[in-house]
C-alpha cells in the first residue's frame, strides 16, 4: 500500500505561480508542522562596455565618490529605510488617498511612512529617525524583498 505524501502538489504549483506573478524569488508557507518553501534562481547578465571613459585621477590621499547621475541610493546608504519583510509596498492608505510621504516631506521618528502588506496583513512602516525624505525607491503596489531599500530619510 502506497503512502500519500503530506505535500500537496497543487499547493506547490500555486506557490510557484504566485512567484511568477509577483516577481518574488522565494515564498514559504507554514501550517502546523508542515512547511513548504518554493524558491527560484534568477540569473542576471551584466554587460560592461569594452572601452570605459577616461577619468582624471585624484591627487594622492583625496577621497572621491563617483556615481551615475541617475543612480538611486542603495541599502548601504546611511539614511535608507529597508523593508522589514517580503510583501507589497503601498505609499498611501487607500487608492484614493494621498501618499503618506513625498520627496521633500519632513517626518518625525515613529511617523507612518509606508505600508507593507504580507499575507493579507497591512504592516505600518514607521520612520526610524526624524528628517527629510530625499528619495523614494518604491512605487505604490510594488512587490518588495526583505532588506530592499524603500526610501531615504536624511
Amino acid at each position: 500500500m502506497a503512502t500519500k505524501s503530506p505535500i500537496d502538489p497543487e499547493l506547490v504549483r500555486e506557490l510557484a505561480e504566485l512567484l511568477n506573478q509577483t516577481d518574488l524569488t522565494e515564498i514559504e508557507v507554514e501550517k502546523g508542522d508542515l512547511r513548504v518553501r518554493v524558491a527560484r534562481n534568477i540569473s542576471t547578465t551584466v554587460q560592461v562596455p569594452a572601452a570605459a571613459p577616461m577619468v582624471a585621477m585624484p591627487a594622492p590621499g583625496a577621497a572621491v565618490a563617483v556615481a551615475p547621475a541617475d543612480a538611486k541610493p542603495t541599502a548601504a546608504h546611511p539614511g535608507a529605510v529597508p523593508s522589514p519583510m517580503v510583501g507589497t509596498a503601498y505609499r498611501r492608505p487607500s487608492p484614493d488617498a494621498k501618499p503618506f510621504v513625498e520627496i521633500g516631506s519632513i517626518v518625525k521618528q515613529g511617523e507612518r511612512i509606508l505600508l507593507v502588506e504580507a499575507m493579507k496583513t497591512f504592516n505600518d512602516i514607521v520612520a526610524p529617525r526624524a528628517g527629510k525624505v530625499t528619495a523614494i525607491m518604491v512605487e505604490d503596489g510594488q512587490p518588495v524583498e526583505y532588506g530592499e531599500p524603500l526610501l531615504v530619510i536624511e
